[in-house]
């Protein structure tokens, strides 16, 4: 299988704040991050040869970019897949690009989800729901599948409930740290392990600050052909695609009396795919920074473990040394994360993207949260919840 390292370029990205835009419709996100990444990427809008849009309930067709960006009869496809539909968006794109088809290319990931009026998510199948495990899927079904990979996750590797509790906690306030320091992210103040150890219960041990919010949002990607960089960023300031891994489980966790909660088996498997796009042997050492998919506390934990950064059962330990902090062997939701930055669905595996991008870049919007060294970042993404899975994963890196 041919590799797509350093083939295709990204040569410009846009974020919108993450938020209650109660001010803006989903037009004027993906107007406001589509031009921040045409700037960053010094083209017109009628530069671009094709595009691609991710949303997980915002839209159906292209048609939902099309019309805001008054795209001239390109073609415009509509991609998704859960959780990860930003991050889809951006591997079509690159695909779109390798191929020899396009020379430029737009991937564009959003999602309005305040306007709902209710928190949550819906069902992933209408109509096709488990009668037991998917029960109270609106109101409680995420939280309570995590819950369940968290207290499986303490007997396992035989945590005491205020050890596992604690440990997520500090998990919790780091994604805070780096938020609030965020001037895009959503919820941008720090707590204390004290507040999320006492904050109300959603589903133990999982309470009201171990559980990400809903949020609207869009990120953009300009993108273009590796050699052909140069010619729109002459000073090098881009950053080019090193790997791509994506893998879907069908879904027998639920029905499975055995089922591991532990380990993810999609995003262990869309790993091995990225890691052996991008050639990398020891993804703690040669990767710099991780953003990953936090919608709860236990799912960064497991996530890490599952991504090969700590081994399985010791991340605690790193968590307890610091290790993924900014100042840390491996920061990791340098960002603030889905838990603090927001998680508007189609949209953050986008923004995942466009964080690593900025922090390869040296430009991270804030002084305090730019690393000294980044050279290479992955971005994952997972859809679902434990037991009915799929993981998407992006690494990029400078060229």
């Amino acid at each position: 299988m041919e590799s797509i390292k350093d083939k295709v370029a990204i040569i410009g990205m846009g974020c919108t704040k993450f938020g209650e835009l109660w001010d803006k419709d989903q037009d004027d996100m993906i107007v406001d991050a589509t031009f921040e990444a045409l700037k960053d990427a010094n083209v017109d809008i009628k530069d671009i040869q094709a595009a691609w849009v991710g949303t997980s309930f915002s839209g159906h067709t292209g048609g939902t970019i099309s019309s805001p960006l008054q795209l001239q009869y390109i073609p415009v496809t509509h991609v998704e897949n859960a959780c990860a539909t930003g991050c889809e968006a951006n591997r079509a794109g690159a695909f779109g690009i390798a191929s020899g088809q396009y020379d430029l290319v737009l991937a564009v990931g959003f999602e309005k989800m305040k306007d709902w009026g209710f928190g949550g998510l819906g069902a992933a199948v209408p109509g096709k729901m488990h009668p037991v495990l998917d029960a109270g899927t609106i109101v409680g079904g995420g939280p309570a599948r995590y819950a369940m990979a968290a207290t499986r996750y303490f007997y396992r590797y035989g945590l005491s409930r205020e050890e596992g509790k604690r440990t997520l906690a500090k998990i919790s306030v780091k994604s805070h740290y780096n938020g609030a320091r965020n001037p895009k992210a959503h919820l941008r103040r720090e707590v204390t392990i004290d507040q999320v150890m006492n904050a109300p219960m959603i589903a133990w041990p999982l309470g009201l600050f171990d559980c990400c919010g809903v949020t609207d949002g869009s990120s953009a990607a300009v993108l273009c052909r590796a050699e052909d960089a140069k010619k729109y960023k002459p000073k090098g300031d881009y950053v080019t695609i090193k790997g791509f891994g994506i893998s879907i489980g069908p879904g027998w966790g639920k029905q499975k009396a055995d089922y591991d909660f532990t380990h993810w088996e999609e995003t262990e498997r869309a790993a091995h795919y990225a890691y052996q796009d991008a050639g990398i042997k020891d993804p703690r050492t040669e990767l710099d920074m991780v953003e990953l998919h936090d919608c709860f506390s236990i799912a960064e934990l497991i996530a890490i473990e599952s991504l090969g950064i700590a081994p399985k059962g010791k991340c605690k330990e790193d968590i307890d040394a610091g290790t993924f902090l900014q100042d840390g062997e491996i920061p990791v939701n340098l960002s603030g994360g889905l838990k603090s930055f927001g998680h508007p669905v189609g949209a953050s595996g986008a923004r995942e993207i466009y964080e690593i991008y900025q922090e390869i870049l040296g430009r991270a919007q804030e002084p305090s949260r730019q690393l000294k060294s980044c050279r290479m970042g992955l971005a994952h993404n997972q859809g679902g919840h434990p037991g009915k899975f799929m993981c998407g994963i992006t690494i990029i890196g400078a060229p």
